[in-house]
């Protein structure tokens, strides 16, 4: 890429929101040109945008500040769509076919097509992960071209709430920002950090947020489920919390002295932690408090990996995310789940630079952002920017269109705007099958009109007469 070539990307976590440019290189790493965060626990919930102008103004103070340090206006941006208003629902298409007929591509599409269709209360379908298609009694990941007579797509369809998908579209067409592409923030984390091993073969991925835990599930190569937890690593801070001090305090303590199991032979019960200068609270019950919300967390991730993939997870599970952090995690999870294979994903796959110290630190709490900007593949550097000119005025955002001729690419979320413009060419494509419709059933009529008209007694009479009176006529 050029000098002033670069991607950004925007996360909207529970705690920050983290705005990130970086430059690909022609041999696969980033250089990370500039990294930015702003509280977000204000308005944004549990990955979820609530207030939608406070969001806004933190989206475009992102922007500003990256803008400033990069010298170069920014004209577009990805962004990780995430929180806990994901999750993955399964759904089944099937259709009987004529003895032995050929699967083809248009059978497939039209599977896919009636998937999409699909309505959920309140829900909003992100995006499709293709499963097997059950092809007679056999299952396929490709069956154009195989003879059946039933055929049945699967599909795992990823939605949100419709409040949600909007509040997230709502704040960028708010600042008058260009969304270059909308990603499922756990897929591109996935893609960043999971290898293809562990994909084939089978495991579960487990982001451990502030105020979320997100579950997914892969096998084959593909992804079988995805949820999102209502708990995080604030949980055990709150916790702590309720030991009579602030939550500040109650962090440092958690960063400080908490760990995810603890041997009760280790327990020393005389042992007393500080809280302040004045305080001290007892070691055990410390312990106990961590360990019980811990307990929780794992229950519940384990709890969202399906029956039929749980005793085939030979990847084994792969923690991530700033919780992956507390001290004997791996052991906690071993201790529930009884899977001894356990991989803390402290980092990405691809080689990244920086001067920036909280991504040089590898400590796990960056890989969603850098799978993010791993994804993008658009220069987002506009005109070179001249902070002196007060009179100058960006361009306004166009929404990115969709290039039907590209196969959609896993994970991406269509915004509200592409949305509407698909609805717009559906609904003319389908005014315009419609007229053909009309058209060819009026000329049916007609010519079924025609013949009753010609196939009528009174008329074939009146062709007989008119044959009579010819040839009376020719023989005189």
């Amino acid at each position: 890429m050029a000098a002033k070539d670069f991607i950004v990307a925007i996360e909207l976590g529970s705690s920050k929101v983290t705005g990130i440019a970086g430059r690909k290189n022609l041999d696969g790493s980033i250089n990370v040109l500039a990294v930015v965060k702003e509280e977000s626990s204000s308005f944004i919930r549990k990955g979820v945008v609530y207030n939608i102008d406070k969001t806004a103004l933190c989206i475009s103070s992102i922007i500003k500040k990256l803008t400033t340090q990069l010298k170069t206006e920014i004209t577009q941006v990805y962004v990780g769509v995430g929180g806990q208003s994901i999750r993955s629902v399964r759904n089944v298409i099937s259709k009987d076919l004529t003895s032995a007929t050929k699967v083809t591509q248009e059978m497939i599409i039209d599977l896919m097509d009636a998937n999409s269709a699909m309505k959920y209360p309140d829900q909003e379908i992100l995006d499709v992960a293709q499963q097997e298609y059950r092809v007679d009694s056999q299952y396929q990941t490709d069956p154009v071209g195989i003879q059946c007579s039933h055929i049945e797509g699967n599909f795992l369809n990823i939605l949100q709430r419709n409040t949600f998908y909007k509040n997230l579209n709502k704040c960028f067409e708010t600042i008058n920002v260009n969304v270059a592409e909308m990603y499922i923030a756990p897929i591109a984390l996935a893609d960043s950090v999971l290898t293809e091993a562990e994909k084939r073969s089978g495991c579960a991925l487990v982001d451990l947020g502030a105020d979320t835990t997100t579950v997914s599930v892969y096998s084959k190569n593909i992804l079988r489920h995805l949820a999102v937890i209502p708990l995080g690593s604030n949980n055990i801070t709150k916790d702590i919390a309720s030991l009579q001090m602030e939550e500040s305090d109650a962090e440092k303590m958690k960063l400080k002295y908490a760990s995810a199991y603890t041997d009760n032979a280790d327990i020393d019960n005389d042992l007393m932690l500080p809280i302040d200068n004045d305080r001290k609270v007892d070691s055990r019950k410390f312990i106990e408090i961590v360990e019980s919300r811990l307990e929780e967390i794992v229950a519940n991730v384990w709890y969202q990996v399906p029956a039929e993939y749980s005793d085939k997870l030979l990847g084994g599970i792969i923690l991530t995310g700033g919780g992956s952090n507390l001290k004997n995690i791996d052991k906690a999870f071993i201790n529930h789940t009884h899977i001894d294979k356990i991989r803390i994903a402290k980092f990405v796959n691809h080689t990244v630079t920086s001067n920036n110290a909280e991504i040089n630190a590898k400590n796990a709490m960056m890989n969603t952002i850098l799978g993010l900007l791993i994804k993008g593949d658009r220069n987002c550097a506009g005109d070179e920017y001249d902070p002196n000119n007060l009179f100058s005025q960006k361009p306004d955002a166009v929404p990115s269109q969709l290039n039907r001729d590209m196969p959609k690419k896993q994970g991406v979320v269509p915004t509200e705007a592409e949305k509407r413009q698909q609805e717009e060419e559906l609904r003319r494509k389908r005014e315009e099958e419609e007229r053909l419709e009309r058209e060819r059933q009026e000329e049916e009529k007609r010519r079924i009109a025609q013949e009753k008209k010609e196939n009528s007694p009174l008329n074939k009479c009146w062709n007989l007469l008119k044959k009579m009176t010819q040839k009376i006529t020719e023989e005189e």
